[in-house]
């Protein structure tokens, strides 16, 4: 199996309990989506949480005056924006 590779097209089985397998299957169902559709979303969601989680982590770590001046600098080009929208 060494070197093998899965594509889209390929499919695989996993164990989960037939109360975790309903459960999937009726929120797919309810979101329209198929099972590994909704695996997918499912895993989408984890990896956003994770990344998000790691952000508001290396913010806390941050300085203080680094919060200050971005949100300092925030506001001016939040600003600019406006006043270049009201421009057009």
């Amino acid at each position: 199996m060494e070197g093998r590779r899965y594509t889209q097209g390929m499919t695989t089985t996993i164990k989960v309990s037939d109360e975790l397998r309903d459960r999937l299957k009726a929120q797919a169902s309810g979101a329209g989506r198929t099972l590994g559709a909704h695996l997918a979303v499912l895993a989408d969601a984890e990896d956003r949480r994770r990344r998000l989680a790691a952000l508001k982590e290396a913010i806390d770590r941050s300085p203080s005056n680094v919060g200050i001046s971005h949100a300092s600098e925030s506001a001016l080009w939040e600003a600019t924006e406006l006043t270049d929208a009201s421009r057009g």
